[in-house]
């Protein structure tokens, strides 16, 4: 009888976008941006933190954004209020983006940008859930990923992986805390425990608690990245 091979499609599909996502972050590095990679589920605040985060950083760095959804196109209209260049990615379908993707987004976006001075910061909002965009590398310099209260504490019971790959946990809508049954210390005990370094941020962009810890870090970060 003759035999045959197993090919595990999907840990290929893995090892080529990985590869792809290390050239991207090398490209992106070269060229003094960083790319920060905004995850969240649907409803988590994303766009309300973005504008919040957007006024607060648009006088002192170059900002521009990539909104990735499936459909639609109401998150880059809210955004380019702001007044930063936008783009929107229609994902067709796909619940995430690879590093493909966000490559092409990047060229689509530096080409609306030609004669717009240095861009400093990339933010990509990624698709809303807490599955698909965890499992591939966009190429981002950073990973970073909104927990509303609402949600729930349990969410790094279930969602492991998720906190995993990120560098940053922002527990966000902190003001309706007094409404909802979330223990904020269970909560970052659990993270910890599935990644001890990351840097967690309790906020509301509502009422500005936390945000300055948070803009900070950004700051830091973007300049690290720009002399390294």
């Amino acid at each position: 009888m003759k035999g045959f091979r197993v090919i595990e499609l999907k840990e290929g599909v893995y090892k080529l976008n990985n590869e792809a996502a290390r050239n991207l972050r090398e490209s992106l590095r070269q060229e003094n941006t960083f790319l920060l990679n905004l995850m969240s589920s649907p409803g988590a605040g994303k766009t309300t933190l973005l504008l919040k985060t957007i006024d607060a950083l648009k006088d002192e760095m170059g900002i521009a954004v990539m909104e990735a959804d499936i459909d639609s196109d109401v998150d880059a209209r809210a955004v380019s209020q702001t007044g930063v260049q936008v783009i929107q990615l229609h994902t067709g379908g796909m619940c995430h983006l690879d590093a493909e993707m966000t490559r092409q987004g990047i060229t689509s976006l530096r080409h609306d940008m030609q004669g717009a001075g240095s861009t400093d910061l990339i933010i990509l909002e990624n698709v809303g859930n807490l599955i698909c965009t965890a499992d591939f590398d966009t190429g981002a310099t950073k990973n970073a990923m909104i927990l509303s209260v609402p949600e729930g504490d349990d969410k790094p019971l279930k969602y492991p992986r998720m906190f995993q790959v990120s560098d940053v946990l922002l527990i966000s809508k902190t003001d309706t805390l007094p409404v909802f049954d979330f223990d904020i210390d269970a909560c970052i005990a659990r993270v910890k425990k599935l990644k001890a370094d990351i840097e967690i941020f309790p906020i509301s962009a509502k009422t500005g608690e936390g945000m300055a810890a948070w803009l900070e870090w950004l700051r830091r970060n973007v300049r690290k990245d720009s002399t390294m």
